[in-house]
């Protein structure tokens, strides 16, 4: 486990450049260096440093992000006399009740500061910040600020997760902290390793349309009470290459007004779809970018099917 220090070079209109500093913790992933941690944590940094315990700090470069992902992989040149990369577990495995162990640098200033406690929930979806984390490892292991980016344990010492985030009213623990699964950073990490960030599926359809209920589907007369309502598209995205089409005109229901007229996606590869959520992790989740995927829709009251080749998210889009 190591501490993280960063610092971010901000303009001032009195003082002129003002350095910020933040801090979090990380693990040496392998022999090459390469050190994982939260992107939250070097987002935008002008200088990192790593602290290895001891007098042992060297200075650090990103190797590769994955704001979606909260993920971050950065390198030094050469590790330390004695450090090893962190061994990692499936946890695709983990139990409820299963003893979970975090290790990290607290506020910055209790270096390898080690908790224990159990996994108190899988697969948790939760909203940060800057992303929505899908699959999270809840636990009650205390996490704090500075945490952030160090390994989740099993008894055993290997890794079943990346510390990321902690729900607190009071921004101390409170006994709700979450982690990435160690699945996810196994197939994350090697990819920013080798290309500087990581793929995500991109369909293209904006999150303008609407989650069809009975009740909304009796007020715009429609022939399925269930589905997504799509609003519009990206032009060149892949559900607009595919023949997806987006709202035709206008009414208004209530004191809300609707975009009607396009397409009520009601399925994707046969995944049932009621909530943009359903759509999101479905990409995020199981789809793969350069593949194919068939949409269902609902287009006049007939149902047909759409091939849609899946993009990588551009960059613009992304967050982080």
């Amino acid at each position: 486990m190591v501490n993280i220090t960063t610092q971010v070079l901000r303009s001032d209109f009195f003082w002129g450049t003002v350095p910020e500093e933040g801090s979090g913790s990380g693990f040496v992933w392998d022999t090459q260096g390469h050190i994982v941690t939260n992107n939250h944590v070097v987002q935008g940094a002008d200088k990192i440093e790593v602290s290895f315990g001891g007098d042992t700090t060297l200075p650090a470069k990103i190797v590769g992000t994955d704001p979606v992902n909260d993920l971050a992989v950065i390198q030094v040149d050469s590790l330390p006399e004695g450090v090893q990369p962190l061994v990692s577990a499936n946890s695709a495995g983990l139990n409820v009740g299963q003893t979970a162990i975090a290790i990290g640098n607290p506020f910055g200033q209790f270096e390898r500061t080690m908790t224990v406690g159990i996994i108190s929930a899988l697969n948790r979806t939760i909203q940060t910040d800057t992303t929505v984390l899908r699959g999270v490892i809840q636990t009650d292991a205390a996490i704090n600020r500075g945490n952030s980016g160090g390994p989740l344990l099993d008894s055993a010492g290997h890794l079943i997760g990346v510390t990321s985030a902690i729900f607190s009213p009071s921004g101390t623990s409170a006994g709700v902290g979450l982690a990435i699964p160690a699945d996810k950073v196994l197939r994350v990490v090697p990819v920013l390793i080798e290309e500087g960030r990581f793929p995500h599926p991109w369909l293209g359809i904006e999150s303008l349309g609407y989650e069809l209920t009975p009740a909304l589907t009796r007020a715009l007369n429609l022939s399925v009470d269930r589905g997504l309502l799509i609003a519009r598209l990206y032009k060149g995205s892949p559900a607009d290459k595919a023949g997806l089409h987006g709202a035709q005109t206008e009414t208004v229901v209530g004191n809300r007004r609707y975009l009607i007229g396009g397409d009520i996606l009601t399925s994707v590869d046969g995944e049932p779809m009621s909530t943009w959520e359903n759509l999101s992790a479905y990409l995020e989740e199981q789809a793969v970018v350069g593949r194919a995927v068939t949409l269902t829709v609902v287009r006049d009251g007939k149902t047909r099917a759409l091939r849609a080749n899946l993009e990588d998210t551009p960059d613009s889009l992304r967050g982080g």
